[in-house]
């Protein structure tokens, strides 16, 4: 891994570490057995003081995180019914009948479906080779290749250039920001709409999500950050939508051209003046909230387990690893993590002695209590643990803010 020296977006010096997590293993490494040697990085927040974005000082290889890849979007209802909404409100920008949408980091082809499903033109870019070939299996047209100024001109040469260029999740875990924004504005029509889906910092801090920071999220964005960065390649943002992924995230839609921007879109940059989200001494009240934070959890469990309650968890996902490593949970009496996703059964969660089990197995085991790791699927987890397997007992969501306790 690397030490950035500079911001990603400004390219500034003055900034200053406002957290550090610790040394962490990478958040999707999961283990084939508890005698694999695992490589762990250190974690570190940082504010950078021109320009305000947070960001990570680590940069591991993108070809170590991405080349194969293990979350798979299609395995969540909330994911795939999303997918349906963001398609007809992108949709909405465009009167002719048939028009051409790339996504980059498409993963396994979900938001694009809905797309080819009404009859439109669609291609998908992934880096990762598994998932890649997942989406070309299902007829969604995906080139298995990293995303920059390079790929876009091979792209806008082969298939011309799209009238929606999307990116979601992704931008924030790209080293090279300003040649992937760059490649987007190259794709796209001079009339064309993109959208970038981040996962939204004014949540992270309000929320106290650090959950959220591991390897792969190399930079946090308000919307005033994604507009700087967007401007700098003389591409305008004009509306905004919030989406249901990540714990609370937006998504902001951007043109070559300067449109009118959307009342909520005024607001929601009105409101971050109001709150602060872009001065450090709201990021270092966060890192004194995500201390607390931690001992809370760890204390909660702990007097589940004396009380003898038979504990395991659900969702092993990527924040999921930041969570149990940085609250050092590995002694608290979890028997496994229960996750629907069959590439990560088997394996061992990333940093713990914790083995990945299918619910099935999970629920055969009778808990009484449940750690629910991906609480950001709450609604349809909850519904999951209630109407599949008729569980009856306690669920612990860590977060948002405070953990709590939901009984059945």
């Amino acid at each position: 891994y690397s030490t950035i020296k500079s911001c990603r977006v400004c390219g500034s010096e003055n900034f200053t570490s406002v957290l550090s997590l610790g040394e962490h293993p990478l958040a999707n490494s999961l283990k084939s057995n508890l005698d694999q040697i695992e490589e762990k990085f250190p974690l570190t927040l940082v504010f950078c003081s021109m320009c305000s974005l947070v960001q990570i000082r680590e940069t591991v290889s993108k070809e170590i995180l991405f080349k194969r890849y293990v979350w798979v979007t299609g395995t969540s209802k909330t994911a795939r019914e999303f997918s349906e909404e963001f398609y007809m409100y992108i949709a909405k920008f465009f009167t002719s009948e048939k028009f051409f949408a790339i996504e980059i980091a498409s993963n396994d082809g979900t938001f694009l479906k809905p797309f080819k499903q009404a009859g439109h033109k669609v291609l998908g870019v992934d880096p990762a080779e598994n998932i890649a070939k997942i989406a070309n299996d299902i007829g969604i047209h995906t080139i298995n290749k990293f995303f920059d100024s390079n790929t876009a001109n091979s792209l806008v040469d082969e298939y011309g250039e799209a009238d929606c260029v999307f990116a979601r999740n992704v931008v924030p875990h790209t080293e090279d920001l300003h040649g992937v924004i760059a490649g987007m504005g190259r794709c796209l029509k001079s009339n064309g709409v993109g959208a970038i889906e981040f996962h939204y910092t004014q949540s992270i801090l309000d929320e106290t999500q650090y959950d959220s920071i591991y390897h792969e999220h190399l930079s946090y964005f308000s919307l005033s950050s994604i507009c700087y960065l967007l401007e700098k390649h003389n591409l305008h943002a004009f509306d905004i939508l919030e989406s249901p992924i990540s714990g609370g995230a937006l998504i902001v839609y951007f043109s070559k051209d300067k449109r009118t921007v959307s009342k909520r879109f005024e607001e929601k940059k009105s409101c971050e003046k109001k709150t602060g989200i872009s001065k450090k001494e709201k990021w270092e009240e966060f890192s004194r909230n995500c201390l607390a934070h931690r001992l809370k959890l760890a204390a909660l469990l702990k007097s589940e387990v004396e009380k003898g309650s038979r504990l395991i968890a659900y969702g092993a996902s990527a924040r999921s690893s930041t969570l149990l490593n940085f609250c050092d949970l590995n002694d608290v009496g979890l028997e496994c993590i229960a996750d629907g996703n069959a590439i990560k059964h088997g394996k061992f969660a990333p940093g713990t002695r914790f083995p990945i089990v299918p619910p099935d197995v999970a629920f055969s085991k009778k808990p009484d209590t449940v750690l629910l790791l991906a609480w950001n699927f709450k609604n349809e987890i909850l519904s999951i643990l209630k109407d599949k397997y008729g569980f009856s007992g306690k669920v612990i969501l860590p977060l948002p803010c405070e953990p709590h306790v939901v009984e059945f």
